[in-house]
């Protein structure tokens, strides 16, 4: 799955009190609305009431929402309270739409540089044939399907590290020797 921090600020389109002017105190209705009960496991729906996906998890102010094909980080702020659970002002096509976008890369070549889920460098880009895509790392070679990249702030990302590359790499490996010997 491919995550992407979106700023959907304002989405929700929640509205805050008027201010009351300093010389007379806000009355005891006018209060905020209560916040968004964002938590992992909550269904999330459009502004239409159509299903975008579920939250996956809340971490830092923001919440993974998955919806079965993509998984983006969300602004807690920008959830509302629906009718039909938490409410998003995206739709789920237009959402899977702008990560895809957002993290394929528009071309992938010899030499360029492939970093990990951490940002680790893994290796290079050592040959495209077709569908696949060779890495280097520094101690092995893997084979990897284009789908398997997505485009990162410095170049290349996979979902693997140097180490499980070369660990598969070493599986992968024909075996020497045989019951002969």
């Amino acid at each position: 799955m491919k995550y992407l921090v979106l700023a959907l600020a304002g989405s929700a389109g929640l509205a805050l009190p008027a201010f009351a002017q300093a010389t007379q105190p806000a009355p005891a209705a006018a209060t905020a609305p209560a916040a968004a009960d964002v938590t992992a496991g909550a269904t999330v729906v459009d502004s239409t009431g159509a299903p975008v996906g579920t939250i996956e998890s809340v971490s830092g102010g923001n919440a993974v929402l998955s919806t079965g094909t993509v998984k983006a980080a969300i602004p807690v702020a920008s959830f509302a309270k629906g009718a039909n659970g938490l409410v998003v002002g995206i739709t789920k096509a237009d959402l899977e739409a702008k990560v895809q976008a957002a993290t394929k890369p528009t071309e992938i070549a010899a030499g360029m540089a492939v970093s990990g889920p951490g940002g680790a460098a893994v290796g290079k880009v050592d040959a495209v044939s077709g569908d696949l895509v060779t890495v280097a790392t520094a101690n092995s070679k893997a084979q990897l399907p284009k789908t398997a990249f997505a485009q990162g702030p410095n170049g290349l990302v996979i979902g693997l590290t140097a180490a499980q590359i070369d660990a598969a790499a070493k599986a992968a490996a024909p075996k020497t020797g045989g019951a002969g010997k």
